[in-house]
């Protein structure tokens, strides 16, 4: 294994174990914001308590998820020198804005929030968690802006070897940045969804603080249903805006290999990489592929075999990972509703409790395939028809890499081990 390995490989376990910790923080500090303001709107006690509580497992899952963000960026330095060095004008322009901007006013509120209960008035304390909410979210706009640069690169000029600014709205409207904005946050919303059903289902279960975590279940199953069905619609609009600028990703998330008119899409397939095939195609739906890429039946879908080997996205991972986030977004629609139908009458359906418990992680699952296709789908550029990954990487030896990567892993069990066993015991425990 070589340093251009080991060094995609660490940042995908960097990337991927940070991401485990954004969207809950992403999205449940919006549903405690709405929660509080829901107790000074009309002075109901328990959703001061909701907020408390729901509240105390955000700032566990924030704080952690705050250091393994500190030794994602240091690989940029250390592990993507060349690429700092080629695009680092505009990519890091976009992630000093998150750190000097969004950053430092979530982590300035939140401090006010946590120790400002019953010492400022309700109305300026639920200010301090609409600020932590608005700023969080606004800090992953600039980090999903920076990588809509390396998915669409906009307002650049080439200088002296180097990608330099050139149009700076141009960067901060690209409309991939954006689209993929519109993607994660309500899917951020629809874990806090999740999250909050699950635990609130198994208090239920157990006729713990029934009216409660009743009220609180309502919250999460409102959130997991809007946004479920949100992001199905918006899927759809991000599938033509990669149609449009990624068609070889297009056709790897689908393994389509040869261009056609009126495109088919299969129900069930099974990609024959090595040899340029499917091994399995079943149950065609005459023209969806088509519909899906293009909004129109008789479009023409370009096919693998139409892009020089050396510029294809792996084709099996990144097929099974889209087909994984579609199928786990149709059952968070399908689970939503079935709660919502039945949120009169919860207690009567213990199945459907204790099958909310374990959907818990499905979200976490369904975020990280997201980001399986986006970025595994770009390949082999590390900025999209710009500057290849194997160009990218640090003039470093596979021993240094290997040796921050066991490092880095290490770490990131210990945290996590110390995430779960937080989140499991306060969450367990119920609200004060």
């Amino acid at each position: 294994m070589d340093a251009l390995f080991l060094s995609r490989l660490q940042f995908a376990a960097a990337t991927m174990f940070h991401f485990i910790f954004v969207p809950l923080t992403l999205g449940l500090s919006i549903l405690v914001a709405l929660m509080e303001t829901r107790y000074v709107s009309t002075g109901n006690d328990i959703y001061k308590r909701m907020a408390k509580f729901w509240g105390k497992l955000f700032l566990i899952n924030f704080a952690l998820g705050v250091v393994t963000g500190i030794t994602l960026e240091f690989q940029f330095g250390t592990n993507w020198s060349r690429y700092s060095t080629y695009v680092g004008d505009i990519f890091g322009s976009l992630l000093a804005i998150e750190a000097t901007v969004a950053f430092f006013l979530e982590s300035t509120f939140i401090a006010v929030w946590v120790f400002g209960w019953d010492r400022i008035s309700p109305k300026l304390h639920l200010m301090a968690i609409w600020l932590v909410a608005i700023a969080s979210n606004l800090s992953g706009l600039w980090i999903l802006l920076a990588n809509g640069f390396m998915q669409n690169p906009v307002g650049y000029t080439l200088r002296g070897g180097r990608a330099e600014l050139a149009d700076f709205m141009d960067v901060v409207t690209n409309p991939f940045g954006w689209m993929q904005f519109f993607h994660v946050i309500p899917g951020a919303l629809i874990v806090a969804g999740f999250f909050i059903m699950g635990i609130s289902a198994w208090h239920l279960l157990r006729k713990s603080h029934p009216e409660f975590f009743r009220k609180s279940f309502a919250f999460g199953m409102y959130a997991a249903l809007i946004f479920s069905v949100f992001t199905a619609f918006e899927g759809h609009i991000h599938g033509n805006e990669v149609a449009l600028l990624q068609p070889a990703k297009l056709a790897a998330m689908e393994a389509h290999w040869e261009t056609t008119d009126n495109a088919p899409m299969y129900l069930f397939q099974i990609p024959d990489e090595a040899n340029e095939e499917n091994l399995v195609e079943m149950f065609p739906i005459p023209g969806l592929l088509s519909i899906l890429a293009y909004n129109d039946p008789s479009a023409t879908v370009k096919g693998l075999k139409d892009f020089p080997k050396e510029d294809r996205p792996p084709v099996t991972i990144t097929f099974l990972a889209f087909r994984a986030m579609v199928g786990l977004g149709s059952l968070f629609i399908a689970l939503s509703a079935l709660a919502w139908l039945v949120r009169n009458r919860l207690e009567d359906y213990p199945l459907l409790l204790k099958a909310l418990v374990w959907c818990i992680p499905l979200p976490y699952l369904a975020h990280q395939a997201g980001w399986i296709v986006a970025e595994v789908g770009r390949q082999p550029w590390i900025v999209y028809n710009l500057m290849r990954t194997s160009d990218a990487v640090s003039p470093i030896t596979a021993q240094q890499v290997g040796f921050s990567l066991a490092a880095l892993t290490g770490m990131y069990l210990l945290l996590g081990a110390a995430d779960i066993f937080l989140l499991f015991k306060y969450a367990r425990k119920g609200p004060q």
